[in-house]
């Protein structure tokens, strides 16, 4: 369930921000898979070493390598055979058992609840206006289910670091844009890295935000009801402008809430708007910073030893399998301070998005790129042998 979020504050999408959620109903549909590949062509050992230099931030670096698709030692296929025989299948019960709890769960708590619709968004239907009991069973047990659920992939334990903030202001520029922190008062939003679909588990279990998901994940069997309890905003890859502004003022207007009613779910947003290898940070998108408010930057990474759970450049169901059967998987989360921005990034959300960015990258020890999803799709066509680079490049302008 990877959250895209577009840079909603543009009419016109500039390249970098061609990242929204593709709708596969009203949207030309594109027929070349993202991971699958296509032809048996191989790639040279000079090719993938310069494209690893250029894509740094999709390279994969554990044993399984490019595409999860390496010669493995024998000791790992050992491994990995006698997990596919006996851990995976109990991991597929028991997480098959939980998502349909919950689903249960919500389905009792939306009974005879009119789920909340905006007139300008039609497909924008959630039970953030939830309230009361219903709200009080949806939240805990979603905290406490999410936190089963990463158990059951194998994060026993999940190391949190709360790091406090130098206030020596000699220590701080105005350039770096640390922004005014002797403000006092409850984020708005969540601003974290993107590095797997397991970021979506911790954050519900840790504070249960609201999510920009893709609209068709609203359609999903048992997820899409969940998506609609958690508050989320549906989004679609390609739309009109028009669209982009509506749901821009939907985020925006979630955030604002948030900040300032403290029965409000929060919003978690991905402003890098897809996934890397987890140490890299891309470019942030603006609408997550267009309200002005303060934000609360969360820094994930996963450690590894065998195989990395950051999905990165690797098919969705392999991914699934191949972390289903490691016995230990380990997260680290740092949350940094509260940003408060000053005067000069509310009235610039660019500004105000980089200086974040800069803020998380020095904090985190994380190297800032400046690639994109377009340079991604790049990556995984000439992975899957797929020559036609222009084609994939022209999405770029989508």
């Amino acid at each position: 369930m990877e959250s895209e979020l577009k840079d909603l504050s543009s009419q016109s999408p500039e390249p970098e921000t061609a990242e929204t959620i593709h709708d596969d109903d009203s949207s030309p549909k594109d027929d070349r898979p993202l991971l699958k590949p296509e032809t048996s062509a191989a790639v040279s050992a000079e090719s993938l070493e310069e494209m690893e230099k250029k894509f740094a931030a999709y390279v994969r670096h554990d044993v399984y390598g490019p595409m999860g698709r390496g010669e493995l030692p024998l000791a790992e296929k050992v491994l990995l055979g006698l997990a596919l025989v006996t851990l995976v299948p109990i991991r597929v019960v028991v997480g098959m058992s939980v998502l349909v709890l919950y689903y249960l769960i919500c389905r009792v708590c939306t009974l005879c609840l009119a789920p909340n619709r905006d007139e300008d968004q039609e497909e924008q239907e959630d039970y953030a206006h939830m309230g009361g009991w219903r709200r009080a069973v949806i939240v805990h047990s979603g905290r406490i289910l999410s936190r089963v659920m990463l158990f059951v992939f194998g994060f026993y334990w999940i190391e949190e670091t709360y790091r406090v903030l130098d206030t020596d202001p000699k220590s701080t520029t105005e350039n770096e844009g640390k922004g005014q922190f002797e403000e006092f008062g409850r984020p708005g939003a969540i601003i974290s890295n993107h590095v797997s679909y397991v970021d979506i588990l911790y954050h519900m279990s840790s504070s249960f935000p609201s999510f920009v998901a893709k609209r068709s994940v609203a359609k999903l069997p048992l997820v899409g009801l969940i998506s609609k309890c958690l508050g989320c905003v549906f989004v679609q890859r390609e739309s009109k402008s028009s669209d982009f502004k509506g749901v821009a003022a939907v985020v925006t207007e979630r955030v604002l809430k948030a900040r300032q009613d403290a029965s409000a779910p929060l919003m978690m947003l991905f402003p890098e708007g897809t996934t890397t290898n987890g140490d890299f940070l891309l470019p942030f998108k603006t609408g997550a910073f267009l309200a002005k408010v303060p934000v609360l930057p969360v820094i994930l990474r996963y450690p590894y030893q065998r195989f990395s759970p950051a999905w990165d450049s690797i098919s969705g169901v392999r991914h699934v399998i191949l972390l289903l059967c490691q016995f230990v998987n380990y997260l680290e989360v740092t949350r940094l301070p509260i940003y408060y921005p000053n005067q000069q990034e509310k009235d610039d959300p660019k500004l105000f998005a980089d200086n974040v960015r800069r803020f998380m990258a020095r904090e985190g020890n994380l190297v800032t790129s400046d690639i994109g999803l377009a340079e991604k799709r790049i990556y995984h066509a000439a992975l899957n042998g797929n020559n036609s680079l222009p084609t994939v490049l022209h999405q770029k302008d989508d």
